[in-house]
């Protein structure tokens, strides 16, 4: 029975083997028109125009016949720039965008069949409102920041769009671009350092991803002093609400202005079993205005994760000896509570490579050695002693760490 059972399967075996041979043959049909129908395709019709910034979606309906293949419109969005917008059978709504204007353009639609036969041209006339790039240029404003200069602008529909920075250079006589800031943040608040107090010409303008470019907006601007806070005048200025000290080993407050920054034990780390906000209190030395700081988290395999801060506040106050006081785990920027002021609140950025926290990048982890700088607003007031209160970790647990801070700012 058996013999005569692989007498049957063998046939059809044979019969699948072709049949899979046939099925696997390459197929170059890419190359080829889809249909033989040579007929030339009839046009869209019953034309609806929805207009928004910087482009216009365009409705219609697809003349009745089962060879079409896409819609394509064909456009310029400024002198001399064409684009291709395509929409399947299956749509009845093209986008057309990137226009450079708010104003009237042309926009010729045709209809495409499977055998790639264009109909006739069907001329839509759209208004595209004011392009996201150039509403942005419009809310720009520059303005004198420590080192450098603040770029500020509002981009509530969070469009990608690049700031570009240019300054006067003496050496070529002329405005050179000096650093590109692309985002796509509903709120710009962008800052470039590394220049002398000298007076200098400074422009900005916006972009976006279809090469247009607004005007530039330029100012003649002098940038503020700033210098590195010297951590020799550092000195702890402990008080009976801060965090208690990590017992296991030696993680004192001084150890985050050592200059330390890998994962020796040479850091700030408080005990277990403390609620948050865990906090600790220095003295800098002298009063400054901060314009920024750097922050250095636990390195290697305690990268976004373990006692890292996730979300922290800084508090500042410019009393000989400011007295203790209960932080808040939360409050708004400018809060103050007795002797202190909150100067900011700030949340670790995530990993740049956009990888989940518990599997991180080789990069993610070069980005957390080099240290992660944080901005102070310029209108916060002068300071002389600082409290860093750490309301959330990585890990959610219930101490924090910190292996080193570097401030920067102006001497008052």
């Amino acid at each position: 029975m058996m013999k005569n059972l692989k007498k049957c399967l063998l046939p059809l075996f044979m019969l699948m083997l072709i049949a899979g041979m046939i099925s696997c043959k390459r197929n170059d049909g890419y190359n080829y028109p889809a249909s033989t129908d040579k007929t030339k395709p009839g046009v869209v019709t019953n034309i609806k125009v929805d207009n928004y910034n910087g482009g216009s979606y365009i409705t219609y309906d697809l003349p009745n016949s089962t060879n079409i293949l896409y819609v394509l419109a064909k456009y310029n969005i400024r002198n001399g720039v064409a684009r291709e917008t395509k929409s399947s059978y299956y749509g009845d709504t093209i986008n057309v965008e990137g226009f450079a204007k708010a104003q009237e353009y042309s926009v010729t639609l045709y209809t495409v069949s499977r055998a790639n036969v264009m109909s006739d041209p069907l001329e839509v006339k759209v208004n595209p409102k004011e392009p996201v790039f150039s509403l942005v240029r419009t809310d720009a404003s520059l303005q004198p920041d420590f080192g450098g200069v603040n770029v500020t602008a509002l981009n509530p529909l969070k469009k990608e769009v690049g700031i570009i920075i240019t300054a006067f250079d003496k050496t070529t006589g002329r405005m050179e671009v000096q650093d590109q800031h692309y985002t796509n943040s509903d709120t710009i608040n962008y800052s470039l350092r590394g220049y002398t107090t000298d007076q200098r010409d400074f422009g900005v303008y916006v972009t976006d991803k279809f090469g247009n470019i607004s005007d530039t907006l330029k100012k003649s601007l002098s940038p503020l002093f700033e210098q590195l806070l010297p951590k020799n005048l550092f000195s702890e200025y402990r008080l009976a609400t801060d965090t208690k000290l990590y017992t296991g080993a030696d993680w004192p407050v001084n150890h985050m202005w050592d200059g330390v920054t890998d994962n020796s034990v040479s850091g700030w780390h408080t005990n277990s079993g403390n609620p948050p906000p865990f906090t600790c209190t220095f003295n800098v030395g002298a009063s400054y205005k901060l314009s920024r700081f750097v922050m250095w988290e636990r390195q290697n395999e305690f990268a976004y994760g373990f006692s890292n801060p996730k979300t922290f506040t800084i508090w500042g106050s410019d009393k000989a000896q400011p007295q203790d006081a209960q932080l808040p785990l939360s409050s708004p920027v400018g809060t103050v509570v007795g002797d202190w002021i909150n100067m900011g609140n700030y949340r670790y950025p995530d990993p740049p490579s956009g990888a989940s926290p518990t599997s991180i990048t080789a990069a993610d982890r070069a980005f957390v050695a080099a240290g992660v700088e944080f901005k102070v607003a310029i209108a916060a007031p002068a300071i002389h002693f600082i409290r860093v209160a750490v309301a959330n970790v990585w890990s959610g647990g219930d101490s924090a760490h910190i292996m080193e801070l570097s401030f920067y700012g102006k001497p008052e």
